[in-house]
């Protein structure tokens, strides 16, 4: 029972992380209709900024984290106007080669910059510090993530649900054509889109960093998994896109567990195929028919 409740603790926290990662996956895609493949890197690229305000700057986090949000921010609007911005116009290939090669650029750009050693970021708590529940030790950064995703998705259900900007970045994502129409202003709803998902992966990369090593190719393994997550669950589902990323961080440390640890890595890809092959639409998708 103590093993069970570590484990599943770890794996809604990596779950959380996952999530946020894909609910970034998702709101892009539902707003022009293509997948960023840098999305590992609006985690990367926060993460490694943290650093230079913590451990270069000497900042302490109530000031470094929200602004290396701020930043995340403005990287957003660089990547919306260099990546997609050019190519609006045209089929979503184009874009998505876009962003990979954007993804390729970031990546060896940190790798000339920070360099290819592993760094390891600050963390609020002490090495050793853990939290007791039911009489079993955790690391409490877990509880951190967890929280915080938490507060994400009341967040986001707020922002979505309870406020006109919320409205009108649904009403983008369904419809661009329509929503213009009715006055809504397209090219901003999907600026703010591409500022927001920025802020999803800086918020995933901080909470993340102190769990594991920050490198340059964490993004792309991260964004992998929340792939694979946006997927399972439903792609262009946000409910489909946090509780598969839950679904698949919670698997992926039972079956380290209890199957076989060297293959962590690749058993969301195993859970992805599985899905694909008995409910390709994931779990809170739509099932599409077409008639020939």
């Amino acid at each position: 029972m103590e093993e069970t409740i570590q484990l599943l603790i770890a794996g809604l926290a990596y779950g959380s992380v996952y999530a946020l990662v894909a609910l970034g996956f998702v709101l892009i895609y539902n707003a022009v209709g293509v997948v960023n493949f840098a999305q590992g890197e609006f985690v990367m690229i926060p993460a490694f900024i943290s650093i230079i305000f913590l451990n270069f700057l000497g900042l302490p986090f109530i000031i470094a984290y929200p602004i290396t949000l701020a930043v995340s921010a403005i990287f957003g609007i660089i990547f919306q106007r260099v990546a997609y911005y050019p190519l609006r116009n045209r089929t979503f290939l184009p874009v998505v080669i876009s962003t990979i090669g954007a993804s390729i650029v970031l990546q060896n750009s940190a790798l000339a910059v920070f360099g290819g050693q592993p760094k390891s970021p600050p963390s609020i708590f002490l090495p050793g510090d853990t939290v007791s529940v039911a009489g079993i030790a955790i690391n409490p950064q877990y509880f951190i993530v967890i929280g915080v995703t938490l507060l994400m998705v009341v967040f986001q259900y707020f922002l979505f649900e309870r406020t006109t900007l919320g409205k009108q970045l649904q009403a983008t994502a369904q419809d661009r054509q329509t929503a213009r129409l009715m006055g809504i202003r397209v090219d901003r709803m999907i600026i703010y889109t591409f500022i927001y998902s920025a802020i999803l992966g800086a918020i995933a990369g901080l909470l993340v960093g102190p769990l594991l090593l920050v490198k340059t190719t964490m993004g792309g393994d991260i964004s992998l998994k929340a792939f694979c997550a946006s997927i399972v669950g439903g792609f262009g589902s946000v409910p489909g896109a946090i509780l598969g990323g839950l679904f698949l961080g919670v698997v992926e440390k039972f079956a380290a567990r209890y199957i076989a640890s060297e293959y962590e890595q690749g058993f969301a890809f195993i859970i992805l195929i599985v899905v694909l092959l008995f409910r390709p639409q994931g779990f809170f998708g739509e099932k599409i028919s077409e008639k020939a």
